[in-house]
């Protein structure tokens, strides 16, 4: 039988993000940036006049952290640990919505916290599609999806039903604002906690529907 797989995003799950691009665009544009309830667009002022940065001017932005100030980020407390007790009886894939010229960065990055697996480059799209060819590949005997995006949660759960969703914001004052996303079979936000939830379902333990 196949070992069981974990498909998990990077940023605001296992790397801190937002409180260090926060940081950036203060020291750099200054620039104000308060994400409401976790949304990027319309989260942005310049403190010059206040006014709001459109959401091109945005997305821009946030291409530019990723290029120059990838050194900033931090690891999630308990991240490592637990994926290394995961790496113990299953496969590990890093799914992030990096495009592809930064996969090289993001292995680097995450092997300086010692976290050394595979890692996927999504661009900006749905990870539906991505979970299904992974789960495809694998053939797992079960599967976990952790993400911190409820949309994700969503595709997910259209294109693979049977994988198990794990809903985490690991930042303290963005995961205050956001709500559970439906599709996630669990919101845990501490990997301490989310690694008896993971190895739970490894070992064949279900959840409510």
């Amino acid at each position: 039988m196949s070992r069981p797989l974990l498909i998990t995003d990077c940023d605001e799950v296992l790397l801190h993000m937002v409180r260090h691009m926060t940081a950036w665009l203060d020291e750099a544009h200054a620039i104000d940036f308060r994400p409401d309830g976790g949304f990027f667009t319309k989260a942005a002022r310049r403190q010059s006049d206040g006014s709001l940065l459109a959401d091109s001017e945005m997305w821009t932005l946030l291409d530019g952290f990723f290029r120059t100030e990838m050194t900033r980020q931090t690891l999630v407390p308990h991240a490592r640990e637990a994926l290394e007790r995961i790496a113990d009886v299953a496969d590990i894939v890093v799914l992030t919505n990096l495009g592809e010229e930064s996969l090289t960065g993001r292995v680097d990055q995450l092997a300086r916290f010692g976290i050394e697996h595979r890692v996927i480059c999504n661009g900006m799209g749905s990870k539906g599609d991505p979970v299904a060819r992974l789960v495809a590949e694998y053939r797992p005997s079960v599967a976990v999806f952790v993400d911190d995006l409820a949309v994700h949660h969503a595709a997910v759960a259209k294109a693979t039903p049977d994988v198990f969703r794990l809903h985490m914001i690991a930042e303290p004052e963005i995961a205050a604002q956001v709500g559970p996303a439906p599709d996630a079979h669990a919101r845990i936000d501490d990997w301490a906690e989310a690694v008896v939830w993971v190895l739970a379902r490894f070992q064949g333990e279900t959840v409510a529907a």
